[in-house]
């Protein structure tokens, strides 16, 4: 066993943003990536990533070519994979917690929607009660099951009624004792068999990087089972896995289920380890990706194993839905009007605010506006681009809500400050003959900029780099990591 340091030799190490919200940038960018309309977040815990998933996407999918008089490129970049938004349709949250639950029915309410957004979709929202144990046939055959590491000290705390169930389930594999683990990838995998299994655990390997090498970080938690001499983040880790431990199983389960497996680390310090062990240790949490696979031989394979987890587990008792949330859409959600009168409430609007030029996002929010879109900017797009009161000046280097829109003919505020004029403003007159830049392709139609999206972390371009040190909540069954300059672990789990 490697010698045990002092809480006064302990590496800085420091993660921006935490790494939670780490964890949920991953997930988040998945989903979009996949086009995921249908989630079951497996331990949801208190609902922060339900309440992201619940909150409208700003706009509605690229139409069908019957809602389009015509295409451009720049209609037609809408349909890059980069430039789409989280559309869920239906959200399922799981947890053994009835305590924490509450929070997660309360955050994934309509009342709690973002109300600076039209909803364009509708939602349905399930709240469920109960452990993994049990088999939900509202679980088959899902796009996605997600399972994570989040906060658990309140869970913890509130437990206190209910801790002889809390072995059945918590959020993430590294709190399942040995006889719920063996069934973990079987109800998962096998009698759920989503499209994508996503699923995140602590590193064991990035351990190292809180102390020099050949020590031991001395305030950690050991391992509960005996098994090893391992020191854990958590007090209620069963296990801690290495990265080749991790990757094993996680190619093990991907074999016997028929799934296709990618897996990585997330979650790099913000420091640099004077020993230059950064890449060999990775980052602190380890994420994975499986995607099914197709195929009739595959598909009888796993309809005939999950028969047999279902029939094992046919006495237990069902899970307890405890609340049903429906988002309802805007009434105008899909019906468009003409681009005729798109043409004039966006021209009263440059005349309403006495601009002559607008970010296409600043007009997109404008609530009419997009009712009279039917909920599809790229209906927005077309009649700008086919009206002669407006140029669309588009570049590559631009995110598709910062491209500029002109009023031909409107004359244009001059904010430059110079000697000469002291009170009165000044004024340029868009020409009509001006030619917007030419644009090669999208890169993105992000709404962030302007318009508060702190739900949603993972479409933020940039991070910031203030030298953050996050800190959690310190209890009796935790370690205070206020106590010291930095906070290590981010999280218990």
């Amino acid at each position: 066993m490697l010698p045990l340091m002092s809480g006064d030799a302990e590496l800085r190490v420091t993660f921006f943003p935490p790494l939670y919200l780490q964890r949920r940038i991953w997930v988040l960018d998945i989903l979009r990536r996949e086009h995921i309309s249908e989630i079951v977040d497996i331990g949801c815990g208190e609902g922060e990533l339900l309440a992201v998933l619940c909150q409208p996407a700003p706009s509605l999918p690229p139409p069908s070519s019957d809602v389009l008089s015509s295409t451009s490129d720049a209609t037609s970049s809408a349909i890059d994979p980069s430039d789409l938004d989280l559309h869920p349709m239906r959200v399922n949250g799981l947890d053994i917690s009835s305590h924490t639950l509450a929070s997660a029915i309360e955050d994934t309410s309509p009342a709690s929607a973002n109300a600076s957004y039209t909803r364009w979709e509708p939602l349905k929202v399930n709240i469920w009660h109960g452990g993994l144990e049990v088999f939900n046939p509202t679980f088959v055959n899902v796009e996605c099951i997600v399972a994570t590491e989040v906060y658990v000290y309140s869970v913890l705390r509130s437990l206190a009624a209910e801790f002889t169930f809390f072995y059945s389930f918590l959020s993430s594999i590294e709190h399942l004792p040995d006889v719920v683990l063996a069934d973990f990838a079987p109800m998962i995998l096998g009698a759920y068999h989503p499209r994508l299994f996503l699923v995140t655990t602590p590193s064991y390997t990035f351990n190292a990087r809180f102390s020099p090498p050949g020590t031991m970080k001395a305030n950690g938690f050991p391992d509960p089972t005996k098994r090893t001499d391992r020191v854990f983040r958590h007090h209620d880790h069963k296990f801690e896995w290495t990265v080749e431990e991790f990757r094993e199983w996680c190619e093990c389960v991907a074999r016997e289920w028929g799934y296709d497996v990618d897996m990585a680390t997330i979650g790099h310090a913000q420091e640099k380890d004077d020993w230059g062990r950064d890449e060999e240790l990775g980052g602190a949490s380890q994420v994975a990706v499986f995607r099914r696979l197709d195929g009739d031989v595959l598909a009888t394979v796993r309809e005939k194993n999950s028969a047999l987890v279902r029939d094992r587990m046919k006495d237990q008792t069902e899970h307890h839905l405890l609340a049903v949330h429906n988002h309802d859409a805007h009434v105008r959600a899909g019906k468009r009007v003409s681009a005729e009168e798109i043409v004039k409430a966006v021209v009263d609007k440059f005349g309403e605010w006495g601009e002559a030029e607008l970010r296409l996002e600043e007009i997109w929010f404008v609530e009419d506006i997009g009712v009279m879109c039917g909920g599809w900017v790229e209906v927005l797009i077309e009649a700008i681009e086919g009206s002669p009161k407006f140029i669309l000046q588009t570049s590559k280097d631009q995110r598709r809500g910062d491209w500029s829109v002109l009023l031909v003919g409107g004359r244009k505020k001059n904010t430059s400050w110079s000697s000469e004029h002291t009170s009165d403003d000044t004024y340029e007159e868009v020409q009509e003959e001006y030619r917007p830049r030419s644009h090669d392709e999208d890169v993105g139609f992000g709404w962030d900029s302007g318009i508060d999206l702190s739900w949603d972390i993972s479409k933020e371009d940039t991070w910031g780099k203030a030298d953050t040190t996050w800190t959690s909540h310190s209890s009796n069954n935790t370690v205070d990591w206020d106590s010291h300059s930095t906070a290590p672990w981010d999280t218990p789990s």
